[in-house]
């Protein structure tokens, strides 16, 4: 299987609903190959529940939504036994987290006890229900949306979930061309409705496990864990990133790789895969902050400082 064809087009197929957003598209099916979450964090109504929606489309999974409000409860995602009167039994039925892909909307607005509920899911891939644990399906994929966190109604998503998130991204505004383009393509009918699949579940399955022959050298192993040191060690930083995200960089470069239509990994790879990957494990001193210092920058003068392998 031609793996860079498919994932164009998947990328292409997206495209139809979401107008302008590649790099985001790419992102999120290289986290697919890597079978890490997602966190897309932006404003209301650039696209986000869009962009998952056509995704899950696009590679025929099954798809489950829950919408986050203050009174939804763990049970609502993992699932619920229920007593069944005619057999005298209890019944297990299935929550959101039961599919292969879910959206977990706008998951800043609901209470850290349920947020923390898909702590397990995310990690081990599995909910524990009364004692009984259940596995998630094959392949299985958190994608969260969540609005900025100084909007009204949010709560602040704790580290040791944001550690989970393999990755966060943005979305951002269309351009001026992009703009017209969406006005004049939804005038008619949401594209959504009529989108239909490009790649089966047994071919993501398959591009995810050629992941695993993608060669990574020692000298870009040793970048990587440069990289990682370096956050823990810097200044401005209060908390670096943990040896599960050198792990995540890692295996966002081999995606890229593979992306990119190679079997090995060059310097360039861990580059581009630095700030969606490791941005959002990172919390800056709020002295620097203050000074007007970023991630992104602090990150980017990192990846200046520390050697590349040649």
């Amino acid at each position: 299987m031609q793996i860079r064809g498919k994932l164009e087009e998947v990328v292409k197929n997206v495209e139809k609903v979401i107008i302008g957003k590649k790099d985001a598209i790419e992102l999120l099916l290289i986290s697919l190959l890597c079978e890490g979450h997602v966190l897309i964090e932006d404003v209301p109504g650039v696209g986000k529940t869009s962009l998952v929606s056509a995704l899950a489309r696009s590679l025929d999974l099954e798809f489950g939504r829950i919408q986050f409000t203050p009174d939804i409860l763990p049970s609502d995602i993992t699932g619920i036994n229920i007593y069944n009167r005619k057999t005298g039994e209890f019944e297990f039925r299935p929550g959101a987290a039961m599919s292969n892909i879910l959206l977990a909307d706008e998951i800043n607005r609901t209470t850290p006890k349920t947020q923390s509920s898909l702590l397990e899911i995310m990690e081990e891939r599995q909910a524990t229900v009364d004692g009984v644990t259940y596995k998630m399906k094959t392949p299985f994929m958190v994608l969260a949306t969540q609005n900025p966190i100084d909007y009204l109604g949010t709560y602040p998503l704790p580290e040791a979930q944001l550690d989970r998130f393999f990755m966060k991204i943005k979305i951002g505004y269309p351009g001026m061309d992009e703009e017209v383009k969406i006005i004049k393509r939804f005038q008619r009918e949401n594209p959504l409705a009529s989108l239909e699949p490009v790649v089966n579940k047994s071919e993501v399955l398959e591009m995810q496990k050629a992941l695993t022959d993608v060669i990574i050298k020692d000298e870009i192993e040793e970048y990587i864990a440069k990289i990682i040191r370096e956050t823990r060690a810097n200044s401005d930083i209060q908390l670096g990133v943990s040896p599960r995200g050198g792990i995540g960089l890692a295996k966002a470069s081999k995606a890229k790789a593979l992306y990119e239509g190679r079997n090995y990994v060059i310097p360039d790879d861990v580059k581009k895969m630095v700030v969606p990957v490791l941005a959002h494990r990172i919390i800056v001193k709020p002295q620097s902050s203050l000074k007007g210092l970023t991630v992104n920058g602090i990150l980017g003068n990192i990846l200046e400082t520390v050697p590349v392998p040649r």
